[in-house]
Formats: structure tokens, C-alpha cells, sequence
């Protein structure tokens, strides 16, 4: 099986593409697993989908015309072209593909370098396949180690210090507009899902009172009582075209297919609004009205190289864990076939048998002139006991529970395989208490 990533970033593929792609709904996201997994070369999938990325990981048989394949499933399913899609985003094969997962998990290939989201995101992709039964082994292996290396980079450097975000990216744009203090100014947050929440409590600690406007309005009163250190006002959404054009300061963040805010809500102000959209797809609408400056995500880039610039020294101690664990990764893989243990397991069955014959012998319990014989019944008997372990541990070797199985094995015998100087040992609590008998692609 082999690698492969489908990846649309804010490194390589404009704003405007981005929101076409992104899977704003889970009916659509579904929708996008369904046509991508139903390929003939596609084993197993995982779609991440962001603000900042849209990034397709799988696991294949073969790479021949599948790339194409899967751009023009993903025109077909969005208003984005093909001739459009062709000519953006980035290819990943094999190990290259595997160094992206584990770079986009420790958020050393986000637009903030260091933000703690990621991995939370991602874990969540992964989860959402893993449970509709789009993905397996292989990507369970890679995830994993992905995860791993990610805690192991926070662990080990700075660069998740005082974490930095998208979100707390756009509140220190509007600090550093209103002169460094946003106290006594009042920031209104549309949308309270994870970025929303994020918004408001970044606008808390730089004192700004705070507005929350939400579809569902009894979400925004639950986010409203968690924020205690500045006035927090809840308005339902059909107040947005008051709320637009009164308060000076907004950030929007909802899931919405489409944008929500435009030139039909605006009305004439005599003070300057800044509105900060980060969505994807965006909220706001591109607006020629006087006094209303917006900022979408990517305009926050300056923020952002100020970011990179700081945790360079960080950044440098991270991309070398990476390396390593990329490597130990690979190691860990060479270990975890079924044959060599099964292999293992019966030779040191025989080798036990061959001593222990030899000092019956000696001992004068058995006769020499029968060594052969006892020994061919000790062979019949080890084989015999070890024939129900050997057809069940082949029976699993392609599922995701095998390497637990083969780890655990290793472990009761002692096994040491010639490839393997220490056994990469992880967890997985989640999977752990989900049925590891969940279907595979065959």
C-alpha cells in the first residue's frame, strides 16, 4: 500500500479555492468520503477540512491516474473547476506524504506555527472516518505516530508557548488598530463554535465587552456563562443587520455554505468598522462601502511572519524531532508483519524443545537411540498447540487491531525480530474502546 496527500493550503492555493473545497457540513463532507473512497485504487481515506486547509490523505494501491481522478470527483462536487483545481495545491507520495501528516500535526505547516488546533482537528478527521469505516491499519499506524510525534514536539520545545491562533491572530490585528487597548471598545462575535469561543476569549483577556450572535441562540448563552471577566451581551441572529451597523468591531465564524454578511445588511455609519471573516468558505461578502475595512484570513499575514520569525529557534528543534520520528516511524513498521513473529514463535518453540530433549537425555530420562523420535513428537505437539494462534494471528493481520495484537505478542515471548532493536510501543484510547473488528475495505 502507498501514501498519498491531495493538499490545498494557504501555502499554495488562494482563499477563493480554498471555501470552494471545504466541506462546510458533515452531509457534505459524507458526500466527498462516498465519490473519493468508491475509486477502485482508494483503500482508505481521511479529508481534513479547515479554515486554512483542505488536505485529502489516503492510502492507495497505486498512484496511476488517481490524482486526476480524485480532482475531478472534487469538481464535480463543488464550484470549483477542474482547470482550477489542476493547477493548485500540492502532491505528496510515500514518505513525503507521511513528513506532511506529521508536520501539519505538530502545526509546524500551519499559518501560525505553533497553534494548538490542529491536532484537535485532525484527531477529529481521523475519528470520523475511522467510525464510518473509511479508513483502517494503515492509517491507524501513521495517525497514531502523526500524534505522537506531535505531543513529543510540544513536549520538547517552546513553540506551543502562550499558543497562537487564527483567532487570537485576528484580536491582536484589532489590538494593535485601536492603539494596543481594545478595553471600553465591545467586539461582536457571529458564530460560537470552536473558532467563535476562541474569539470571545481572546477579546476577555484584551477587555473588550463582547457580542455573541448565533443561530442557535441557547449555544450562545451556554458560551456566555463560561466568560466572566467583561460584559457578555447575547443577541439572536435575526438582529445582525442592527448589529453590523452599529458596533465598530466583528468577527465572524460560522459554518455557513455561503457568506452572511453583505452589502444588503450595510447601512451608512459615520465611524470605521473592522471586520475580520475567518471562515472558510467566508462569511463576509467583498463589500465596496465606505468606512469598512475586512480582513480574511490570509491578510493576517503579517501577524503571521512576525509569529514564524519568533519561534524560528522552536521551529528548528521541531522540524528535527519530526525527522526522527519519521524514522522511527518506518522502524516500528519493519516489526510489525505477522509472519516474522509467527516464524519467531516456532523456532523458539523448537530451539526449547531441542534443550530440553538434550538435557533429558543427559540425565538419563529418555534413551539416546529414541532422541528422534521424542523430538519428532515434541514438534507434532508444539505445532499443534501453536496452530490455532498462528491461523488467528493471520486472520487479523490486515485489521487495525493487529499491531496491538503482534506488540502484545512480542511482549509475552520475548520476541526480539532482527529489524527491530526496540519495539515502538503506542496507544490509542479511543481505539481502544471502539470495536476493533470494524469492517475493512478488502
Amino acid at each position: 500500500m502507498k501514501y498519498l496527500i491531495l493538499s490545498y493550503t494557504h501555502k499554495n492555493t488562494d482563499i477563493v479555492t480554498r471555501e470552494k473545497l471545504a466541506c462546510p457540513t458533515e452531509k457534505v463532507l459524507r458526500t466527498f468520503y462516498e465519490n473519493i473512497y468508491a475509486l477502485d485504487d482508494v483503500k482508505e481515506l481521511v479529508i481534513l477540512s479547515t479554515c486554512n486547509r483542505v488536505e485529502i490523505f489516503l492510502v492507495v494501491k497505486r498512484f496511476d491516474n488517481l490524482i486526476e481522478k480524485i480532482q475531478k470527483i472534487l469538481s464535480s462536487l463543488t464550484s470549483a473547476t477542474f482547470d482550477e483545481i489542476k493547477d493548485k495545491g500540492k502532491i505528496y507520495k510515500d514518505k513525503e506524504a507521511v513528513e506532511h501528516l506529521f508536520l501539519v500535526a505538530s502545526s509546524l505547516d500551519s499559518l501560525v506555527i505553533g497553534e494548538t488546533q490542529i491536532t484537535g482537528q485532525l484527531k477529529e478527521a481521523f475519528r470520523f472516518s475511522f467510525d464510518n469505516g473509511f479508513c483502517g491499519q494503515s492509517t491507524t499506524r501513521v495517525m497514531i505516530s502523526a500524534f505522537k510525534c506531535s505531543q513529543i514536539v510540544r513536549s520538547s520545545t517552546q513553540i506551543t508557548k502562550n499558543p497562537v491562533s487564527v483567532a487570537s491572530v485576528a484580536v491582536a490585528k484589532a489590538k494593535e488598530i485601536f492603539g494596543g487597548n481594545l478595553g471600553g471598545y465591545t467586539g461582536v462575535v457571529v458564530g460560537v463554535g470552536e473558532m467563535g469561543e476562541l474569539v470571545a476569549k481572546h477579546l476577555s483577556k484584551a477587555g473588550a465587552n463582547i457580542v455573541l450572535v448565533n443561530r442557535n441562540i441557547e449555544k450562545a448563552y451556554e458560551l456566555a456563562k463560561k466568560i466572566e471577566e467583561v460584559t457578555v451581551v447575547v443577541e439572536p441572529f435575526s438582529k445582525l443587520k442592527e448589529i453590523v451597523n452599529h458596533y465598530r468591531l466583528l468577527f465572524s465564524a460560522t459554518g455557513a455554505p455561503t457568506t452572511i454578511i453583505d452589502e444588503k445588511l450595510v447601512e451608512p455609519v459615520n465611524f470605521e468598522r473592522y471586520w475580520f471573516d475567518i471562515a472558510v468558505p467566508r462569511d463576509i461578502a467583498d463589500c465596496s462601502c465606505d468606512n469598512i475595512n475586512i480582513y480574511a484570513v490570509d491578510d493576517l499575514q503579517e501577524i503571521v511572519d512576525k509569529n514564524i520569525k519568533e519561534r524560528e529557534e522552536n521551529a528548528k528543534e521541531a522540524f528535527v524531532i519530526v525527522k526522527k520520528q519519521i524514522e522511527e516511524f518506518y522502524k516500528w513498521l519493519s516489526t510489525l508483519s505477522i509472519e516474522p513473529v509467527i516464524k519467531e514463535l516456532r523456532l523458539m518453540a523448537e530451539d526449547n524443545a531441542k534443550l530440553e530433549l538434550a538435557k533429558a537425555i543427559k540425565k538419563g530420562y529418555i534413551p539416546a537411540d529414541l532422541e528422534k523420535n521424542v523430538l519428532k513428537l515434541i514438534q507434532n505437539t508444539f505445532k499443534s498447540f501453536l496452530h490455532t494462534p498462528t491461523k488467528n494471528l493471520k486472520k487479523i493481520a490486515d485489521s487495525p487491531k493487529a499491531d496491538v495484537i503482534v506488540q502484545s505478542t512480542q511482549y509475552l515471548f520475548d520476541i526480539n525480530i532482527e529489524s527491530q532493536k526496540k519495539i515502538h510501543t503506542y496507544k490509542c484510547d479511543y481505539l481502544l474502546e471502539k470495536d476493533l473488528f470494524a469492517k475493512d475495505k478488502n
